[in-house]
């Protein structure tokens, strides 16, 4: 099974939406697809469960979702528990997320530098994400594993994409999401080198640790409005930028002259504003994708929807081939 996360440190870009969305798309098209919710907000739980479902999870003891198996390590009692793994599609499974996990921020932020003296419980904390995807992974028969993470650049984050093999930034056609980039490149080098020169430290051989790779297989330029088949221009002057701003601060690469992105082959897919797809979607708890009229979704809006599938299809599927690649 390979990790792929999903990050950018500036919110509000719909990487989400673009996970539940490639999760639901990638079982459509035959991938056994493992959906890991490790941002505290737990919206991309919230996408996939009904709120009665969420209720029930959380007034359990302990608590079906990704907290309550990486609890007991963090709590000091025990190692990582066996979690469980909300059944989504046949193909489709969620670690459902939980907000209590901020509360695990400072214990990651303490066991980054006790990880550098060589201590065996700092390995243990840091990798207890990584070990709890990799074994639901197995449990699942995966073959991928989708990670949703907050936007900052915390000690949850780190602990985070460190369980990751590739990332995939979903970015804004805006100045922010430019700025995104400055401060993700630079911080996720720092991430893998420190955790390289920290795995030479791990003190026990068998304590499986992850890879910390993280390596950027391409973004995906998000939520865009399009005039004539183009981006709109109030759009189009930021997403010129994209493609020398991520190679020289993802790739660490000289940067580019402005292009057109279609021609960036690290531009994995550009996805438009569905505008009313995504309330009519919301309300039927659905991809917008799969909105049949019954949904809401009739008239001009049916030829969206078969837009939309394909735009989708084809982002999957760029996103699977690019991962086997890798």
């Amino acid at each position: 099974m390979k990790t792929v996360g999903f990050f950018n440190n500036k919110g509000g870009v719909g990487k989400t939406t673009l996970v539940y969305h490639v999760a639901w798309m990638l079982g459509l098209l035959g991938q056994r697809v493992l959906a890991v919710d490790l941002d505290p907000q737990a919206n991309l739980t919230s996408m996939f469960l009904p709120e009665e479902r969420l209720e029930a999870i959380w007034e359990q003891t302990p608590r079906p979702t990704l907290h309550g198996a990486v609890a007991p390590q963090f709590r000091g009692v025990g190692d990582i528990a066996v979690a469980a793994i909300e059944p989504v599609h046949e193909r489709v499974g969620l670690l459902a997320g939980d907000l209590e996990l901020a509360r695990f921020e400072d214990q990651l932020a303490l066991a980054w530098p006790s990880a550098g003296d060589g201590d065996e419980r700092a390995f243990r904390v840091l990798s207890a994400f990584a070990r709890v995807i990799a074994e639901a992974g197995a449990a699942f028969e995966a073959d991928l594993a989708l990670v949703d993470v907050g936007p900052n650049l915390g000690a949850l984050n780190r602990a985070a994409l460190l369980a990751c093999d590739h990332i995939v930034v979903p970015l804004g056609a805006d100045l922010f999401s430019l700025q995104g980039l400055r401060n993700m490149g630079p911080t996720l080098r720092d991430w893998r080198e420190g955790w390289a020169r920290r795995r030479e430290k791990n003190p026990d051989p068998g304590l499986a640790l992850p890879a910390g790779t993280i390596a950027p297989i391409g973004y995906v330029v998000m939520r865009h409005s399009v005039l004539a088949g183009r981006p709109a221009r109030a759009f189009s002057k930021w997403i010129a930028r994209i493609p020398g701003q991520y190679r020289h601060f993802m790739l660490n690469q000289p940067a580019t002259e402005e292009t057109e992105t279609s021609a960036d082959p690290n531009q994995i897919a550009r996805l438009k504003d569905y505008r009313s797809l995504m309330p009519l979607a919301q309300e039927a708890r659905k991809p917008m994708f799969l909105l049949r009229p019954a949904d809401g979704a009739f008239g001009g809006h049916q030829a969206a929807v078969t837009a939309c599938h394909e735009d989708f299809a084809a982002l999957a599927g760029e996103i699977a081939g690019r991962v086997a690649a890798g």
